[in-house]
């Protein structure tokens, strides 16, 4: 099936957190597509209506199977029924796992700029957040390791949240750096907990490694986070998965659930998950070559229209890292600045201290749509008196 991905969809007034707007703004931020969902997932959801009946439901061993079959075949990643646990969503999880790993008052580190929960569920759980800065060399994010083991021991960290695919910057940590960050971890009996929403993402000439494909002695202290709702632009509909290779490991994550009845997903996300795994894999192969054609299109307008702006090109996902510290030294006056010129990308800054003067710009959706967008851009940032 050939699907539409020039068509547009408008989604305002109908509690779209993306978009909101009471006006014509163009919305380029918030991590989800403009792009109406897989065939085979609406029509799994719309059978679940026919059906009629919408009462408890658990998962069937062919919704297991099918996560085990995509994990397996795309990554290698070597999954049976008892490794699998369910959860509303990734964040859930990234708080859940402080009670698991942590006592309140211990260290937990995360990399620096990074997804905004990966932060405040530290701190609001009570935990001590620890930072560290990701360097960046020929227009990439990589991982400080001395940094890391330096603050390890300082700190006496207990836990490594691990965003691989990186959420802001895109990268694909190759298996190398997995190895070398594992072997620090293993050496300083640190947990880590790898949230990988966005691997299926992972664009051309990347290859994405599951961190628990590597853990292999270390399993008691290693967890994958993952979801089908970024991949296939559900995220309304809540669900995603938690992923342990250590018997002992997922009974206390399962024990830890059950404290706050976070163990089960919705009928329709049971379904949706399903049917995404089992069915969406053409969808998702013409939407990533889409993105990958709105990516090129923003490099080569950017390039051309706001040259000094340093783009930091995604190896995963649909989000563009942009540092636009020519254009401004205030962060609320660049962001200012484009929603004056009604267009909205994320302000950087959100993502740590590292995104000062930085934007993520999400190119998921209609080509005319971006087209607009960017054009919004160069008006707004081309009338700036460069600092």
């Amino acid at each position: 099936m050939q699907y539409n991905f020039d068509e547009i969809i408008d989604r305002r007034d109908t509690g779209s957190l993306k978009w909101h707007y009471g006006d014509d703004t163009i919305a380029l931020w918030v991590a989800d597509m403009d792009f109406k969902a897989a065939a085979p997932i609406l029509s799994a959801v719309e059978q679940v209506m026919q059906h009629g009946i919408l009462g408890y439901t658990k998962p069937t061993d062919a919704l297991y199977n099918s996560i085990i079959n995509w994990h397996g075949s795309r990554y290698d990643l070597q999954l049976e029924k008892q490794n699998i646990l369910f959860s509303p969503g990734v964040v859930p999880s990234l708080a859940l796992m402080m009670n698991v790993f942590t006592k309140v008052g211990e260290a937990v580190m995360v990399n620096d700029p990074i997804y905004t929960p990966f932060m405040s569920k530290v701190e609001q759980n009570g935990r001590k957040l620890v930072l560290s800065a990701l360097k960046e060399a020929e227009g990439k994010y990589r991982l400080d390791l001395g940094d890391i083991e330096a603050k390890i021991i300082e700190h006496e960290v207990k836990l490594y949240l691990l965003c691989n695919p990186h959420n802001p910057g895109g990268r694909v940590w190759t298996k190398d750096e997995l190895e070398a960050l594992l072997a620090i971890c293993k050496k300083h009996n640190v947990a880590i907990v790898s949230d990988e929403i966005h691997q299926d993402l992972t664009l051309t000439s990347h290859t994405f490694t599951p961190f628990l494909t590597l853990a292999k002695g270390y399993e008691h202290n290693v967890i994958s986070l993952t979801s089908m709702t970024k991949t296939f632009n559900i995220a309304g509909i809540k669900g995603s998965m938690i992923f342990a290779k250590d018997e002992t490991l997922i009974k206390k994550i399962s024990q830890q659930q059950q404290l706050n009845d976070e163990y089960e997903l919705n009928l329709f996300a049971y379904t949706a998950m399903r049917s995404a795994y089992e069915h969406g894999g053409e969808w998702l192969e013409q939407a990533l070559s889409y993105i990958e054609a709105n990516i090129e299109l923003t490099v080569q307008f950017l390039n051309e229209h706001l040259p000094d702006i340093k783009i930091m090109r995604p190896e995963a996902s649909y989000l563009i890292w942009l540092d636009c510290s020519a254009y401004s030294q205030d962060d609320q006056a660049l962001y200012d600045a484009l929603r004056a010129a009604k267009v909205e990308l994320n302000a950087g800054i959100k993502y740590g201290e590292e995104g000062h003067l930085k934007m993520r710009l999400n190119v998921a959706c209609p080509k005319e749509v971006l087209i607009e967008g960017l054009n919004r851009m160069h008006s707004a940032l081309s009338d700036v008196v460069k600092p």
